[in-house]
């Protein structure tokens, strides 16, 4: 299973990965992308099989990036990692597409508890 991490932040990649490896998913492939424009680009050539998204990033936001592989028919599990978690932020993601929403900061078990669903 390839999943893809997408996050502004390097060091904030790496947890996400730490963190889902520590839940029991070390036994995937993980690729990062560093703003939603270089997201685009990289499920749209190699269809990851999970994406995992930050929501405020530079050039693309995670939304933005969400509505825009629903503009080219991609239909992917995709999920958002964010600080901001709020009642209206969960309504809009949900009603663009996203299957989950876990809040900063994190543990693995919240990863494991959420994303069982999605990673066998």
């Amino acid at each position: 299973m390839n999943i893809l991490i997408v996050d502004d932040s390097t060091a904030m990649r790496q947890m996400v990965i730490r963190a889902m490896r520590q839940a029991g998913f070390g036994d995937h492939e993980y690729s990062q992308a560093e703003d939603g424009e270089v997201a685009l680009e990289s499920i749209l050539e190699t269809r990851p099989d999970l994406v995992v998204c930050d929501w405020n990033m530079p050039n693309m936001n995670g939304i933005e990036l969400l509505k825009k592989l629903g503009e080219h028919n991609v239909t992917v599990p995709f999920g958002f990692v964010t600080t901001e978690s709020s009642l209206e932020m969960k309504t809009v993601a949900k009603e663009a597409g996203a299957r989950f929403m876990i809040s900063k900061p994190f543990t693995p078990e919240v990863f494991e508890k959420t994303l069982s669903g999605f990673i066998s």
